[in-house]
Parts: C-alpha cells; structure tokens; sequence
C-alpha cells in the first residue's frame, strides 16, 4: 500500500513581469479521525478550489493548495498541521521575507490558527472553522484574523466561532467575527460572497496597496479593521 503524501499545489504565480508580493496558502477540510489519503476529487479538496482561483485572479500573489496526506485530524498526532508546518517551510525557501496568508474551511481553518505561528504569516481566514474548546491563541499574537460561519452551519459550531473571536480580541489579538446569514457549511448558497469576502481580507491585509472596490466594500474595511462583529 502506498503511503499517503501531502502535495503542495501551485494555483497561481502573479503576472508576467511582475514580483510575488505575497502569498497565499489554501487548506481543506477533513474529518476527526481517518487515516485515509485524501485524493483530489472528494468534495473538501474541491469545495476549496474557487477560493484559490479568486485569489489568483487578482495576479499579485502566488496562491497555492496543500493537499494534506490524511484526511483526518487524529487526536494528538493533528495531521494536517505537521502537513500545513512543512508546506510554510517549503514556502518560506520560496518566497524568503513575503507575506503569507492562510485560509482553510472546517478543519482547514483549525489547522490554519494553529499553524499561523511561522514567521511570516501575516494573515489568518478560519471560513466554518471547527473550533474545539481549548483552542490555543498564543501564535496568533501580531496576526490578523477573520472568521467567517454560517448561521444555518450544522456540522461545525458558530458559537465555538464567536467565543474563539472574543477569546482573540480578549488577548489583544485583531481578530473579526463575520455572520453570513442564510448560510450552511458547505458554503455555496452565497458562494461569491464567501470567495470575495476572503480574497478581499488577505488582500487587504498582505498588501498595502489593496483595494476592493465594490459593495463588499463597506464590511470588508470592518473585518480589515478588525470590526468584532459584522452580519452580511
């Protein structure tokens, strides 16, 4: 039997001409517990694929997936943030001094929070994130933070989500906590907003520059200003 191997996927490297400014690094979700390899056509690797092409097509960044070996979490072994540890390695050969930007879904978003302590991860997006009581925070300390939940989210704990936020702010930690109303897990009843919403917040944080024009304009600047709570 083969063993399961993380693989480091390249989205997008900026235009022609043009220096990589910063980066961002896409995480899926998973399970608990498997130990199963994860392939690309199940449905947590995918759902994450148009969050990295809206990143992309803003052509400043290079914008990256890591697929994790296994599909679960598994207790204290946390797979996917030992997969998420050596993908910002790789990165931080790459990219030396770039700012990086996480975003992961489900448990995607709690392997980002907890891998967000490298050096030069600026940015964290936690979209439905699976929260668990006894969260750490320490690494997140000097990074900004945007959690995204559904109000109508089944599998994994809004209200986990809105304790962490405080948790993170209580600490000192710019971190927003936005409702997406109408919204489940998978998020794709409001799909543009969720994609705009996160490339608006890495943008806006990784790149001094950014601007994001529009009508998500308005909650965007709160989330970036690290606004505690905002519905949409």
């Amino acid at each position: 039997m083969t063993e399961p191997r993380r693989q480091l996927i390249t989205v997008a490297q900026p235009r022609a001409g043009n220096e990589v400014q910063a980066v961002a690094l896409v995480l899926h979700g998973g399970r608990d517990r498997s130990m199963e390899p994860v392939r690309g056509n199940q449905l947590a690797v995918l759902r994450m694929v148009p969050f990295a092409r809206r990143l992309a097509a803003d052509g400043r960044l290079a914008v990256l997936r890591l697929r994790f070996g296994v599909r679960g979490w598994n207790g204290t072994m946390m797979s996917p943030v030992a997969d998420a540890s050596w993908a910002l390695a790789q990165l931080a050969e790459r990219y030396p001094d770039r700012p990086i930007g996480l975003v992961g879904h489900s448990m995607g978003g709690r392997t980002a929070l907890r891998a967000a302590g490298h050096r030069q991860v600026r940015s964290v997006v936690g979209l439905a994130p699976w929260l668990p009581p006894g969260e750490p925070a320490d690494q997140l300390a000097g990074r900004r933070v945007l959690l995204a939940h559904g109000d109508h989210d089944r599998m994994t704990s809004a209200a986990a989500t809105g304790r962490f936020t405080e948790q993170l702010r209580a600490a000192g930690i710019a971190a927003s906590y936005v409702t997406v109303r109408g919204e489940g897990h998978a998020m794709l009843r409001r799909a543009k907003l969720w994609h705009d919403l996160t490339a608006g917040f890495l943008l806006g944080t990784l790149l001094a520059d950014a601007g994001e024009p529009g009508p998500l304009s308005e909650y965007l600047q709160q989330a970036i200003h690290g606004t505690a709570r905002v519905v949409v």
